[in-house]
């Protein structure tokens, strides 16, 4: 499903759905962050997904990080939380998504690197080359903040 996301866009159309959704800012001991490469908006993004019931979030961390790129997490703390209401994100069944994002930090325990139907390629990125790669807006904000060392989350 085809997605377009807007933000701080008069001309974007009203929300019809709030979902709540996770990613996940997996560093390696290299220091390189897990992205992938989203195949409904064609972005890198961080790992993540919807929140479904009878979940924990941090069941839906660890599910959504396997289902998307093969790696077996295990969530370490909060990066922040994310629910402006002028980011809106349109799917071609007509659904309009209100964004509310919960950011964690993972550390790997295990897996395989694979894609999934939600990623055409998985990546681990060097920190500097991350400015290369085209993000989405709000995405570069939560990897900015997942990558900050004051350890404060951010709350928005």
């Amino acid at each position: 499903m085809a997605r377009v996301d807007y933000i701080d866009d008069p001309n974007a159309p009203a929300a019809n759905s709030v979902v709540p959704s996770v990613v996940a800012a997996v560093l390696d001991d290299n220091g390189r962050l897990l992205l992938i490469h989203k195949t409904d908006n064609d972005l890198w993004a961080l790992p993540g997904g919807g929140h479904e019931v009878g979940e924990s979030i941090s069941d839906t961390v660890v599910r959504e990080v396997k289902e998307e790129t093969g790696y077996d997490v295990e969530v370490t703390d909060l990066v922040g939380t994310y629910t402006n209401p002028r980011h809106v994100m349109a799917y071609d069944d007509g659904e309009v998504r209100q964004q509310f994002s919960i950011c964690f930090r993972a550390r790997l325990v295990g897996g395989q690197l694979r894609t999934s139907s939600e990623s055409k390629a998985v990546e681990w990125v060097e920190p500097e080359q991350l400015d290369k790669l085209s993000m989405h807006p709000s995405m570069r904000q939560r990897v900015a903040d997942a990558l900050r060392v004051d350890g404060r989350p951010h709350i928005g």
